[in-house]
């Protein structure tokens, strides 16, 4: 009796689980007109009249052909004594212009956007919202992130600011909307999602740890907004993955945290971003490698070296050490630390985590910047030599973290090659290290100098690059 009244007490109560599962499955008829007109007009409109179209113009030369000396052709195709007239511009020369985006940042007129917008610009103009144009001067430019600072020519004017969050607040799935003018058509809001996040093995830029979003972003989005649900700034849009050079899914923004130390650099009047400097060389952890440490997954940056003096031997970190975390965010691999010690602000100290011999320990590293411990003379190399068209400065830990090239004591590197110059048929490359020159130590740009004066038949040069050392023999 009693083993009846318990089966009897269960299928009733199971009965009474069923009912509200049933219940909770019945769609439901929307109850206000609040709920059925969700939208997200009031992010666009709190956000949208920061967002600007970026115009660049920069005046590039072209080779000059021959036929243009031609009086018949100049008449027939243009240039001076041809159909365009005097002052018609010199068939040397040609106009290329960009378009982009960019966010106003600061009341004053202060507007982030990508360095690729506008590098090498003449003139620069920006058109707001409203329709309003202004010209643009460039406070600072920043390649190895990919921006820029502009400041707008309208003294006395305020403009509305877009408020920037924190990049390290989303999570993927968030919401976001992505704000620019693709295609020069004009403001356009796109949504979607944050697909991923510290995205490092794209390619960009040297601080590699983007948001991916789904949002629809193509040519023109360049520097506009990414937007948080909360209307706050939380990306620079900056490049798709393409097939067909159009949106295809995959889109990439610059984190806001990355942006914020851009800006505080351009702010305080600097030239160049001030950033903290480690002093030591990282490498990617591989499945061999994680194999060989005993580590469950091949996660964190291994210390292939580390530069005497640097804050990162102060603070005894040795080779072979595996860093794991910074400031108590997980550390995936050196992009990531990079990333991360980056955005840590001058002064003070980083706790980041390391792993020495299968213990786990904490290094306190000083926030310093790296010293230009030796002035960079730059010289370009001049006369009958492979290296002409090269423009070359005395190395220094402050150089070499700008390069992100070899930490040398001494030795003279290559900041810029020339278009159509011996040094770029030579394929000389900006980080390059010259060492040697016709068995001459080159220790500074002096030495440089003087080994290239004389002239010679055949040069031999010995160039390191990326750690590994080179040695051509070049005709002269």
């Amino acid at each position: 009796m009693r083993h009846a009244a318990n089966l009897l007490f269960a299928l009733l109560f199971a009965a009474s689980l069923a009912v509200p599962a049933a219940q909770a499955e019945t769609p439901r008829v929307p109850t206000s007109r609040a709920e059925i007109g969700l939208s997200f007009a009031p992010v666009v409109a709190q956000t949208a009249p920061a967002i600007v179209n970026v115009y660049a113009e920069k005046t590039v030369q072209q080779r000059r052909n021959p036929l243009m000396d031609d009086p018949f052709f100049r008449r027939f195709f243009g240039g001076p004594g041809g159909p365009g007239g005097p002052g018609f511009s010199t068939p040397n020369e040609r106009v290329q212009r960009s378009l982009g985006s960019g966010v106003i940042v600061g009341a004053a007129g202060i507007v982030v956007t990508n360095n690729h917008v506008i590098d090498g610009a003449d003139e620069i103009r920006v058109s707001l919202a409203d329709k309003r144009e202004f010209e643009a001067e460039i406070m600072l430019r920043d390649p190895r992130t990919d921006l820029a600072v502009l400041r707008l020519n309208a003294k006395g004017q305020s403009f509305p600011a877009a408020t920037l969050g924190s990049s390290d607040d989303l999570a993927v799935g968030d919401i976001v909307l992505a704000i620019g003018n693709p295609f020069g058509v004009g403001q356009t809001v796109t949504q979607g999602i944050v697909s991923a996040l510290a995205r490092t093995q794209v390619g960009i830029s040297d601080y590699q740890f983007f948001i991916q979003t789904d949002a629809a972003i193509n040519p023109g989005n360049s520097g506009g907004a990414l937007v948080d649900g909360a209307g706050r700034v939380v990306g620079i849009n900056t490049a798709i993955f393409s097939r067909s050079g159009g949106s295809q899914g995959i889109g990439f923004a610059i984190p806001a945290d990355m942006v914020r130390v851009v800006l505080q650099s351009a702010m305080s009047g600097g030239k160049a971003v001030r950033r903290p400097w480690l002093g030591a060389r990282l490498q990617k952890v591989t499945p061999d490698i994680a194999d060989g440490l005993d580590l469950p997954r091949p996660v964190g940056a291994l210390v292939q070296s580390v530069s005497p003096g640097s804050p990162a031997a102060k603070a005894g970190l040795k080779t072979g050490d595996l860093i794991v975390g910074v400031e108590g965010l997980e550390v995936d691999d050196p992009d990531a630390f990079g990333y991360r010690f980056a955005t840590r602000p001058l002064g003070g100290e980083a706790k980041v985590k390391i792993i020495r011999q299968k213990r786990e320990m904490a290094l306190a590293i000083a926030l310093e910047a790296a010293p230009e411990t030796t002035p960079r003379d730059e010289i370009t190399v001049t006369g009958r030599t492979p290296l002409t068209g090269a423009t070359v400065v005395n190395l220094s830990p402050a150089v070499a973290e700008e390069l992100r090239t070899v930490d040398l004591d001494k030795g003279v590197v290559v900041t810029a090659v020339a278009e159509g110059t011996p040094a770029d048929a030579t394929n000389l490359k900006p980080g390059d290290v010259i060492l040697e020159v016709n068995g001459e130590t080159i220790s500074d740009t002096g030495d440089l100098a003087r080994a290239t004066r004389q002239p010679s038949r055949v040069w031999r040069i010995t160039v390191q690059r990326g750690g590994r050392k080179v040695t051509a023999m070049l005709p002269g």
